[in-house]
């Protein structure tokens, strides 16, 4: 049988998810803690790469197993190598036809806002951060001209390596955390934002180039109107700045329940 992990990890000290010859990312670190556990080396295969700095709640990976071991054995006996910030979360037996990435129907991300006037502390790369008040009834309609299936040339990444840019967007949310909406004076009160999005699959930095168009649009540098005229161009130099990965976070995978795999893990109740 094939066994399939749900690993979380705060993406801040790592170049990605991805293996990199300098060894610095969060699959060379679990692939180190799971040949450690194992005495034998182990290749593994995600269900989505994350950027530098992007963190995952619920990364989803598949491996076959050299040696034979329980489920609960290559949870903590995995923990046991890996760092503090990288931990596995369940781990299940599957067959063999699971893939971690094939058998995705969809993907889930959030990206966690704080507006302040003053930067992060505690939340330092963990949250992005604007110091101006946002609009959320703006953002969101400019986000609803997002949904469906569409070419989203405009926010994909130069070094983006997918066959196709036409991706489908399956819903987005945003919300708000702390003070009304309202006020936009110097002592308006900080809050966290919350933006949630599904989709079937995304581009390289597709959230980030999106997050930073509904940004400007919240602050005002732009209508929400604008987000659509972005789409239709399919030209990364019409959109806004790609957004900081501080505050992005792979949710995870979305399964059929056939597999019988957790859907969430006790780290999205943390977020804001």
């Amino acid at each position: 049988m094939r066994i399939a992990l749900g690993v979380s990890y705060n993406g801040h000290s790592y170049c990605g998810w991805q293996s990199q010859s300098s060894g610095n990312t969060v699959q060379d670190r679990l692939e180190a803690a799971l040949g450690r556990f194992a005495t034998l080396p182990v290749s593994t295969l995600c269900a989505g790469r994350t950027d530098a700095g992007v963190h995952g709640l619920m990364q989803v990976v598949h491996f076959n197993p050299p040696v034979d071991r329980t489920p609960a054995s290559w949870v903590r006996g995995t923990n046991a190598f890996l760092p503090s910030d990288i931990a596995v979360q369940w781990a299940r037996s599957v067959p063999d036809t699971f893939h971690a990435r094939a058998s995705a129907t969809g993907r889930r991300y959030a990206y966690v806002l704080l507006q302040s006037p003053v930067r992060p502390s505690v939340e330092a790369g963990r949250v992005g951060w604007v110091f101006r008040p946002l609009d959320g009834d703006a953002m969101r309609a400019a986000a609803a001209q997002l949904l469906g299936e569409h070419d989203f040339t405009s926010f994909r990444a130069s070094a983006c390596q997918a066959l196709s840019p036409i991706k489908t967007l399956r819903h987005i949310a945003i919300t708000r955390k702390g003070s009304a909406e309202t006020g936009h004076s110097e002592d308006w009160p900080p809050c966290y934002w919350r933006f949630e999005f599904e989709g079937n699959a995304f581009l390289h930095h597709m959230i980030r180039n999106i997050m930073g168009c509904l940004v400007a649009v919240g602050q005002g540098a732009q209508p929400p109107e604008w987000v659509g005229q972005v789409l239709a161009a399919r030209s990364r130099k019409a959109a806004a700045p790609t957004f900081s990965p501080d505050g992005l976070y792979f949710l995870g995978p979305v399964y059929d329940a056939f597999w019988g795999l957790p859907s969430r893990t006790a780290a999205y109740d943390a977020l804001p």
